[in-house]
């Protein structure tokens, strides 16, 4: 058993038992070739929530500052995450990732760049969009629900949706083209925030 899959195990079950996780919509998912996993980000359990709700095993860019933290950073290391620089181009940590989809790996990327507080809303980043047009790989959208009131034990739950694929009109995408896929990631990714809202409420 790999680290990883040993870590997906444990959270999982504890996930499962204190925040009784629900995930909707593993159908969409393709569980081979490459692909990109986009989620809505408001809590630090979003990265691991979102890698346990997956079917299948998803490496994650995380921000360079938290490889500077003592055990979380060998930890995240050790289960396949890898660093990029917010605050500028991160070439390196593209070119990570577009190789990693490129052998048929999950990439899970966060569109908005970081967590998001209640009622604040950003613009898409260009790199869910970036990452699709260098690697042609499948984007699926997904939501998590619950995860920013974790402390209050309140439920989770994460639902994906259809895949997405990025299909510029000419051999070279342009910049138009990858900002008008960022946002309709992003969109699809509230659309499905607002479903699964809904349907928790209805079940409450």
């Amino acid at each position: 058993m790999t680290l990883y899959a040993l870590a997906r195990g444990l959270l999982l079950a504890l996930f499962r038992t204190v925040w009784r996780m629900r995930v909707a919509g593993t159908e969409h998912v393709p569980r081979s070739g490459p692909l990109i996993l986009a989620c809505n980000h408001v809590s630090y359990l979003d990265p691991p929530v979102l890698g346990c709700a997956a079917p299948r095993p998803v490496t994650f860019m995380a921000k360079i500052e938290l490889f500077r933290i003592p055990v979380l950073g060998p930890l995240i290391a050790a289960v396949g995450a890898f660093p990029v620089d917010r605050g500028k181009g991160d070439v390196v940590a593209i070119r990570t990732a577009v190789k990693e989809l490129e052998r048929g790996g999950c990439i899970g990327i966060f569109p908005e760049g970081g967590r998001v507080r209640p009622g604040e809303e950003r613009a898409a980043q260009p790199g869910v969009a970036l990452l699709a047009y260098l690697s042609r790989a499948r984007v699926v959208p997904a939501a998590i629900v619950g995860s920013n009131q974790a402390i209050r034990l309140t439920k989770i739950s994460v639902r994906f949706g259809e895949p997405m694929e990025l299909r510029p009109a000419a051999k070279k995408a342009t910049r138009e083209e990858l900002e008008a896929f960022a946002s309709a990631v992003l969109a699809n990714i509230r659309a499905l925030h607002g479903q699964e809202r809904e349907h928790r409420d209805r079940r409450a």
